[in-house]
């Protein structure tokens, strides 16, 4: 089970500002300190596991952030228009579209996806993969 996520940035208002744009629409909350942003999901009733939180800080040793090449960061959506809308919101925010929302051939039938990069550059995805809604064949 993965803990927590974190990310590099040097500006933490724009990082803010595009983070907050559609993390609490996924039920993430924020929590804002001079070590920078945290974002944490309720623990549910009865769940054994805490999820996973997501931090958004300056980097450790001083030196500017960079976004890991290979590296992406997966945040699921509960459905296909929800995917869209925060990807809109996401893009209006600061970021960079790097592949609209939509299914891919590479994946199952039901995985509807959109991707971007964050201000800092950082690849992100927002997902859904529910099986009640149409498929990529349907």
């Amino acid at each position: 089970m993965i803990a927590y996520v974190t990310v590099g940035a040097d500006d933490l208002a724009r990082a803010k500002q595009f983070y907050s744009a559609f993390l609490p629409a996924l039920d993430y909350s924020l929590e804002e300190g001079p070590e920078g942003l945290s974002y944490t999901l309720p623990q549910q009733p009865g769940q054994s596991v805490a999820p996973p939180d997501f931090y958004v800080k300056p980097t450790f040793d001083g030196r500017p952030a960079s976004a890991g090449n290979g590296a992406m960061i997966a945040f699921e959506a509960r459905s296909q228009e929800q995917v869209r809308d925060l990807h809109a919101a996401a893009l209006a925010a600061g970021g960079l579209d790097e592949g609209k929302p939509g299914f891919r051939d590479a994946y199952g039938p039901h995985f509807y996806v959109g991707y971007l990069r964050d201000p800092q550059g950082n690849k992100i995805a927002l997902f859904s993969s529910n099986p009640d809604e149409p498929g990529r064949d349907g």
